[in-house]
């Protein structure tokens, strides 16, 4: 619901014009102030896809919201806010925003970019201020080549100039620090941006070869056979995907060869991507993804112009179900886990549930735009759809981590080992799946059997915990008589909801129902001696100012012996199916 409330955004000051980070300032200065003499456009090409007109009138209306933060310009520029969330700078500063101002019909938006990207030019474009580190650099240079149309009709002399002076000192950076990029992401849009470069700028063509020889590098060693990343974050592939296909495009258009490397890499992906996307086209909102950008996902598919297809079995880890109009995607994987985890999840076993365009069952999401606490928070194992021990996290992070950057806090222990089993019956779909996260500490395996029916109408689900060896029983009794309080331990299956569905307790105490925007309902029942609950929950739409308020549903109950199951069903009642007309969203 559009009015549900939000809870207050926690936000950490970063400082504005003049300041930069030092990764930022050893990069500018290991680059120096120049670069290679841009001597125009050999190509121009069009931009790779198309912003959002509302955001567009937002912007030109001074209301700037970026990251999950929002500011009032009121006739400032913005490289004068004087203190922001990292995020939003980030988001500032890699000219995304152009895309939104550009699609504004008659070029109604083209005054405001040329004014910030003027401002930008003299304060920041001789590698001064935040925004030179090498991601930003690259986002930043494929956004002003792709919209260089739009941006240079009528331009003063002098800030033509700067502009492709600009041009030429971000090509230099990206040609000379290439190398040390790192990996995935990150390695990939540094090379998609010095291919646009040197297929497009005057004096950059000699740059195309050693890019396109890093690029099939990158390709087979970050993209594995299944097309996925290391991450296992959706939002990144889909990020790659788009990046890989802009630079196929453009090596057509501009009349090059086609290179091999990049297009298996594109018909790697193009099946994973189709997999992880739910029924109404988002993407699953785990490992520090979101929902992915609306559109991003068809345009590049559309581009790719490759047969339809899902991969069979596990997609980057995740596990789907599907059936008419309603998919469930689980996360049937362990987290990556050592370093560079600061984005992933204690989610195994984690599932969510979209039914046609509306989303039932969630994960929190990443808090990574809301700031450290936030960042933290939806890494929990608590904050997915997934069972819960005591308050233990699947995946945790070093002792003592706390005291360092939340935001950059790995995990270093987590599950090792999951078993996934799917299998196709007559009327229905079903998966097992194990994991392993806390038998180490704990003895005990955590099971998860889902079973989704042709139809949509009904997922059935068990879940439980057990002690599986006598050496995980030795490991369990240990963990018992540290319990001096007399209780046994607990644990929770919890079911989050998207702030959109009104949830309550029904049929005195044993059910929840759940109503959707559509006025489509669910029914959620439990066969256990579990106490049933609903509880506040939170839903991390980095597309929102703030955190959303939203409830789950939550089965507790004690372990007894050395195993404890809860079964469950969520039900759409057959005379309550949607319209036939609100299919969801097809290839």
């Amino acid at each position: 619901m559009s009015d549900s409330p939000e809870f207050s955004t926690v936000m950490q000051p970063m400082q504005g014009r003049g300041r930069m980070r030092l990764s930022d300032r050893m990069a500018v200065w290991r680059a120096g102030v120049s670069g290679p003499r841009v001597t125009g456009f050999v190509w121009q090409p069009f931009p790779e896809f198309t912003g959002s007109e509302q955001q567009g009138e937002r912007l030109v209306a001074g209301d700037l919201r970026l990251a999950g933060h929002g500011v009032a310009l009121a006739g400032r520029m913005p490289w004068q806010i004087d203190a922001a969330p990292e995020a939003f700078i980030d988001a500032l500063h890699g000219f995304a925003w152009l895309d939104d101002l550009a699609i504004l019909p008659n070029g109604a938006g083209r005054a405001i970019a040329q004014s910030w990207l003027a401002d930008w030019l003299l304060h920041h474009g001789r590698g001064r201020g935040p925004g030179w580190s090498l991601a930003l650099v690259a986002q930043r240079q494929i956004a002003m080549i792709s919209h260089a149309r739009f941006l240079t009709q009528a331009m003063p002399p002098e800030d033509s100039r700067r502009f492709f002076s600009a041009l030429g000192r971000q090509a230099g950076l990206l040609q000379m620090r290439m190398s040390r990029a790192g990996h995935g992401r990150a390695r990939l849009e540094v090379l998609a941006a010095l291919v646009h470069s040197a297929l497009t700028l005057g004096g950059m063509q000699s740059a195309l070869k050693p890019a396109l020889n890093a690029m099939a590098q990158a390709c087979a060693e970050d993209i594995d056979a299944s097309g996925a990343l290391r991450s296992r974050n959706p939002d990144e592939l889909l990020a790659v995907f788009a990046r890989l296909t802009g630079v196929a495009a453009l090596l057509r258009q501009t009349g090059k060869p086609a290179d091999p490397a990049i297009d298996i890499a594109i018909a790697r992906i193009a099946p994973s991507l189709r997999s992880l996307r739910h029924a109404d086209g988002s993407l699953v909102r785990m490992h520090g993804g979101g929902r992915g950008a609306p559109g991003l996902l068809d345009a590049a598919l559309a581009r790719a112009n490759l047969r339809p297809s899902r991969i069979k079995g596990l997609a980057m880890g995740y596990a789907r179900l599907g059936g008419r109009r309603v998919s469930v995607i689980v996360d049937a994987a362990p987290p990556l886990l050592g370093p560079g985890s600061h984005r992933s999840h204690a989610a195994t076993l984690a599932f969510e549930l979209v039914s046609g365009r509306e989303p039932v069952i969630v994960s929190a999401g990443s808090g990574h735009g809301f700031g450290p606490q936030w960042h933290r928070a939806g890494r929990a194992t608590a904050n997915h759809s997934t069972l819960s021990l005591m308050g233990y996290a699947s995946a945790r992070l070093a002792r003592g981590a706390t005291r360092a950057d939340p935001l950059q806090q790995d995990f270093v222990t987590g599950p090792q080992i999951v078993e996934v089993q799917q299998s196709e019956m007559k009327t229905a779909e079903a998966i097992s799946l194990s994991h392993d996260g806390w038998r180490a500490t704990h003895g005990l395996v955590h099971l998860r059997a889902l079973q989704l029916a042709n139809d949509g109408s009904l997922l059935r689900g068990e879940d439980g915990l057990a002690a599986m060896t006598a050496a995980d029983r030795m490991t369990l009794d240990r963990v018992r008589a540290r319990l001096t309080d007399g209780s046994d331990l607990r644990f929770a299956v919890r079911f989050h909801l998207h702030p959109d569905a009104v949830a309550k307790i029904d049929m005195g105490g044993t059910a929840v129902s759940i109503q959707l925007p559509n006025r489509e309902t669910w029914v959620f029942r439990h066969l256990s001696d579990a106490v049933l609950s609903l509880a506040p929950s939170v839903y991390l739409d980095e597309e929102r100012m703030r955190p959303r308020a939203t409830k789950q549903i939550v089965l507790s109950a004690a372990l007894s012996g050395y195993g404890s199951a809860v079964s469950w069903t969520l039900a759409r009642p057959v005379g309550l199916l949607p319209a036939p007309g609100d299919d969801a969203q097809e290839d």
